[in-house]
This record gives C-alpha cells, sequence and structure tokens, in this order.
C-alpha cells in the first residue's frame, strides 16, 4: 500500500519566506542532551541508501529547523534526524541548507527519528495534551505533515517504538528485540529500506544503534566501512596474486630441478659410455 504524502504549492498571493528568511538557530536552544544525540543521527545518515532514489534525490538532517506552517512561517520544529526523498540533496549548487521549508521543498520528510531525552519525551511521544497554541512535534509530523514513518528510540535503555501513519493516525507497529536485532524493525516498501537494531562498534563505541537494511536484510555499509572493505578486496587480490606468482616460480624451480637432475643421469649414462636417446 502507497503511503499518501502532501504537497505544499505556494497559493499564497505574498511570497512566503525561504529557508533566508527564517532563523536556522534557537539562542535558547540547550544543544544536545549528549554525545549519543550526535553519533546515532550521522549513522542513520550514512547508512540511509534508497533503493528506489538516485543520491541526488535524497536528503537527511539532524537537529535541523523543519519549518512547517506556512500561516505561521515562524513555526518549527527540530527533530533529531529525517530523511526525505524526491527532493534535490542541495537546493543551490555547493550549498548546504540552512533549514527545511516544506513549502519550499514541496514534500514533507518520509521518516523521522526522534531520540528520546528527559525534557522531550513526553512531546516526543505523544503524551502531552493536545490543543495548545503550539503543537507538539507528535501533532505536527501526525497531523500536519503526515509523515509516513516515525521512531522513537531511547538510546539509554535500548526501548524502539515504530510507528505508520495509517488512516491519518500513526499504528505503532510491534517490535520484538528479543527474538532477534532485526526483528526489531522498520520495513519501508516505498523506499525498499528497513531499520533495526545492530549491535556494533561505530565512532569507537560498542553498543546497539539504530541502523538501516537493504532488501537482503543486510546492514547498509558506512562510507568508511565501504572504503575498508574495498582495501581488504584489494589486499585479498593482491595477496591472491602474489600466491599464484609463488606457485608459479615454484613450479619453474621444479621443472629446472628436473631439467638439472635429468641432465646430469645423461652426463653419467654418457661417461660410462651409454647414449641416453637409446634408452
Amino acid at each position: 500500500m502507497t503511503t499518501f504524502q502532501p504537497t505544499f504549492p505556494q497559493t499564497q498571493q505574498q511570497p512566503l519566506p525561504t529557508m533566508y528568511d527564517l532563523p536556522s538557530d534557537n539562542p535558547e536552544d540547550p544543544g544536545l542532551p549528549d554525545e549519543f544525540h550526535d553519533w546515532q543521527p550521522q549513522l542513520l545518515s550514512e547508512t540511509f541508501v534508497p533503493a528506489t532514489y538516485p543520491p541526488e534525490q535524497v536528503f537527511t538532517a539532524k537537529d535541523l529547523n523543519l519549518y512547517y506552517d506556512s500561516q505561521n512561517p515562524r513555526l518549527y520544529k527540530r527533530p533529531d534526524w529525517f530523511g526525505s526523498v524526491g527532493v534535490p540533496r542541495l537546493l543551490e549548487p555547493g550549498k548546504g541548507r540552512l533549514s527545511y521549508v516544506v513549502w519550499q521543498e514541496g514534500r514533507a520528510p518520509m521518516v523521522v527519528v526522534e531520540l528520546l531525552s528527559p525534557n522531550t519525551q513526553e512531546e516526543d511521544q505523544g503524551e502531552t495534551p493536545r490543543g495548545l497554541n503550539i503543537p507538539s512535534k507528535w501533532e505536527v509530523y501526525e497531523t500536519i505533515l503526515r509523515v509516513p514513518y516515525y521512531v522513537v528510540f531511547n538510546g539509554i535503555g535500548n526501548a524502539l517504538r515504530l510507528f505508520k501513519l495509517e488512516g491519518g493516525s500513526y499504528r505503532e507497529l510491534s517490535v520484538d528485540p528479543q527474538e532477534s536485532p532485526i526483528a526489531a524493525k522498520l520495513w519501508i516498501e516505498e523506499l525498499q529500506i528497513g531499520l533495526g537494531l545492530w549491535q556494533g562498534s561505530f565512532t569507537g563505541v560498542e553498543r546497539q544503534w539504530l541502523r538501516w537494511y537493504d532488501v537482503q536484510g543486510n546492514w547498509i555499509l558506512t562510507p568508511t566501512e565501504r572504503e575498508t572493505r574495498e582495501r581488504q578486496r584489494v589486499q585479498m587480490e593482491q595477496q591472491r596474486a602474489e600466491t599464484a606468482e609463488q606457485r608459479v616460480q615454484m613450479e619453474q624451480q621444479r621443472a629446472e630441478m628436473a631439467e638439472q637432475k635429468a641432465e646430469r643421469l645423461a652426463q653419467l649414462l654418457r661417461a660410462q659410455g651409454i647414449n641416453p636417446d637409446d634408452i
């Protein structure tokens, strides 16, 4: 089933502000609550490689202002991580985005990941009262932007919650991390890519991480891992070539030794008056 995503056409007579007109930071923001909030989004971005979109039509961001309401263009949320497809990787050549403005982009994110912290966990999980002057993150993702896939991850206890937009509301998907890490997963059919819990080392830290995997169930490699694997492949090819060359040299040495042995035997026979060609 294809998930509907709204578009955000410019229908107002007055031009709406772009990312150059809207603030890209908040002086009152206390910053990242811990290093994990920096590391985990990096791994998500490095492994988010949808099979159905080319890299130049994929954009990911962490802790970037997401402006969502053209009627109130100063309102924004700042997801810990989000991924969008069908939008240009760069809006302008050689320049990164200052923020993500949905009425400028024309598309909402396909997937949002929030990493729980004590100050935001109620809002991130939709536990704050609705009907306030400013909607919560949950309300923005669910009812305004209608983000198809929403992920909430507690990096302290590795508790994972997965949500899919169905009928205008988020439905929580079942998660069973005890069965296997890949069982605690989210599969995005439209992108032919999945998100699961991976046990491994990233940035020198061994723990459970959120990580993307492909249709075969293989974890998608980071650029560093691809470089390492390619270097290992080249080294193995070199080792195989060296081994083959050594084998050829050994065969040549054996042939030369056999020829020398035959020549010595022939000389011995000639010394005894025997023609070796007659034997």
